[in-house]
């Protein structure tokens, strides 16, 4: 999707996306906190300092306050091609946050100054050609022993499949199957990336969701994470 669709979509991202996904039983909101969440739990094991967390395609800023609950006290800078999502964000959640506009092949953000960069379905919007154009550029910005968290849509789930193939959002998008973008990070020059599936279980079975950690290695979950270093 180019800067110019973000932007048109931005006054209606929240309605489409929730209405989109209304099949899971659940709100944009749940899916927002269960990616910051989990990425806190993964950090908090492996005692990463988290004092700068940059979130690369933050878009109307869904996740700003669960880094605001996850990370108090971490400086973060919200980086996105639209201008009216980063206006919306800022509307949406006053604060303490840095907005970045990215306009080219680079972040406004200095070399290897943060700790944390994530990044939430925003690859699969990336013509794939340009991948190791970010993820370098993602390197670059990172300190050594930081961590790149990527969230994407799992193209082996039928369920993400139907959304995805139904979701205005994603006309132009194309999704990436997690080894491809594991490959990806490892020549980009990422180290020590690995891969687990997320998000098993719709709310009917909200009793079960406490396997999900679990089961990291069935390629079955509706999204992935890929977990890197620098």
């Amino acid at each position: 999707m180019a800067k110019a669709e973000f932007d048109s979509y931005a006054d209606t991202y929240y309605e489409e996306h929730k209405k989109n996904i209304e099949i899971t039983g659940e709100a944009p909101e749940y899916f927002a906190e269960y990616k910051i969440a989990d990425l806190a739990h993964h950090l908090s094991k492996t005692h990463t300092s988290c004092g700068r967390i940059t979130d690369f395609g933050s878009g109307i800023g869904n996740s700003i306050p669960y880094f605001r609950r996850y990370f108090p006290g971490a400086a973060l800078s919200c980086a996105d091609v639209s201008a009216q999502s980063i206006q919306l964000a800022k509307d949406r959640f006053p604060g303490e946050e840095t907005f970045l506009l990215i306009d080219g092949e680079n972040i406004s953000i200095d070399d290897a100054s943060q700790d944390v960069v994530f990044s939430a379905c925003v690859f699969h919007h990336i013509p794939h050609e340009y991948h190791d154009q970010w993820l370098k550029e993602l390197l670059r910005i990172t300190r050594p022993g930081g961590v790149l968290a990527i969230y994407e849509h799992n193209p082996f789930n039928p369920l993400t499949v139907r959304a995805f193939n139904t979701c205005p959002l994603d006309k132009n998008a194309h999704m990436i199957r997690a080894w491809t973008m594991r490959r990806a990070c490892l020549m980009a020059g990422w180290t020590r990336a690995r891969i687990d599936f997320r998000l098993f279980f719709p709310r009917a079975l909200a009793y079960l969701r406490p396997l999900e950690r679990r089961l990291g290695w069935l390629g079955l979950g509706a999204q992935y994470r890929l977990l890197a270093l620098r």
